[in-house]
């Protein structure tokens, strides 16, 4: 099994390490489509999954989800977060395991979530109503101050746009303005003819986006393949891409490989983490 870069102990020092660069940004990869976010001593979970509750749901059928890279850190351990988002209602994007056990350490934890998933993330999450920000990118509010972080919906295509019986986006991704720092996280989401056009006006310094692709085999809905996330990030101007959903279950991954070739071909600035590891954005701006 894939050992994360740092882990546990290491990790949380790292955290706290990064505490002494308030101005700049710090993003953790998690595994999946899991960031940590710390700017000004505040933190944002992005899409985390610090369970193995997939594992044991699928382990006597014929999808088995097993597990490739260790967890990087106990989400009880994490009593410093301020928000965590979950971009859709699949268990690796909002896992009560992992949200149920982040209330009990984070009293004042915000959630925020696509509206259309609201019951659900209710449900599985067990916060209370006012814990709760739901948004969606076509009715208001797109976007709400969470805990000193901005944040805006936006949609997403996992495969294909989805709406509820109301309307209401299923699947988004999420623009986090953190001071100076803009970062997009797409959740899943494959390309579609309005993404660029929504997203370039955000100027995005960071994207975060899933490489995992697509394959009728795997009978679950599928991604952007790595050279789809290489034109996805050189198309909204981001000054840097990260890719995720990957190296997480054995049935549904890719190599980063063909995300970097094509990143390089395009003059796109990439970089690759490991799971546990950090990526700093400058001092100051």
């Amino acid at each position: 099994m894939i050992k994360p870069r740092l882990q546990d102990d290491a990790f949380l020092a790292d955290v706290e390490e990064a505490r002494n660069h308030p101005a700049a940004l710090h993003v953790w990869w998690l595994g999946q489509s899991g960031f940590l976010v710390q700017w000004q001593d505040r933190h944002l979970l992005l899409d985390p999954y610090l369970s193995d509750s997939l594992t044991r749901k699928y382990a006597a059928t014929d999808k088995p989800h097993v597990r490739m890279t260790e967890r990087v850190i106990a989400p009880e351990r994490l009593d410093f977060i301020d928000v965590v988002t979950s971009s859709h209602n699949h268990t690796d994007h909002l896992d009560a395991e992992t949200l149920r056990a982040l209330a009990r350490m984070n009293p004042r934890l915000r959630l925020v979530c696509a509206r259309a998933n609201l019951p659900v993330a209710a449900e599985r999450s067990g916060f209370e109503d006012d814990s709760i920000v739901d948004l969606d990118p076509e009715a208001e509010p797109v976007t709400a101050r969470v805990r000193g972080f901005r944040i805006s919906a936006v949609p997403a295509a996992h495969e294909r746009i989805e709406r509820n019986h109301a309307g209401l986006q299923c699947f988004v991704g999420f623009v986090v303005e953190a001071g100076p720092w803009r970062l997009y996280h797409s959740g899943d989401t494959v390309l579609y003819p309005e993404l660029e056009a929504r997203l370039r006006p955000y100027r995005v310094h960071l994207a975060l986006l899933p490489i995992n692709g697509r394959a009728p085999e795997r009978r679950v809905a599928g991604n952007l393949w790595g050279r789809e996330a290489a034109r996805l990030a050189q198309d909204i101007g981001a000054e840097l891409a990260v890719p995720c959903h990957f190296d997480m279950f054995e049935f549904n991954t890719a190599s980063p490989e063909e995300f970097v070739t094509r990143c390089d071909a395009l003059g796109q600035p990439c970089r690759v983490l490991q799971a546990g590891e950090r990526l700093t954005l400058g001092d100051q701006r």
